[in-house]
């Protein structure tokens, strides 16, 4: 493992020892996890990003660019997903 030195704010270095202190941790390994968190977060997010592209490029249909999708399914009545059906069981309000 590589060394680094952080510069931060004494009030921020304070509340994060606190918060290490309370988690049983070190502030080392507490910056770590935060980090590697974030790490893992962005890696989740493009390989989203790479799949919703793929769709799309491997998609029979084809769209204007710009197309507004939500609007476009309000148009054509298809307001609910695909073979997924409501039932009116909604409480009404009572009134008086």
């Amino acid at each position: 493992m590589k060394n680094v030195t952080l510069a931060m704010d004494e009030a921020l270095l304070e509340k994060a020892r606190g918060l290490a202190g309370r988690r049983k941790t070190t502030l080392n390994a507490l910056i770590r996890s935060l980090l590697e968190h974030e790490v893992e977060q962005e890696d989740r997010i493009a390989w989203a990003r790479e799949g919703i592209r793929r769709l799309m490029e491997e998609s029979p249909l084809e769209f204007e660019p710009g197309t507004n999708f939500k609007e476009l399914s309000r148009s054509r009545g298809d307001d609910q997903l695909s073979g997924h059906q409501h039932s009116d069981t909604r409480r009404r309000k009572k009134t008086g």
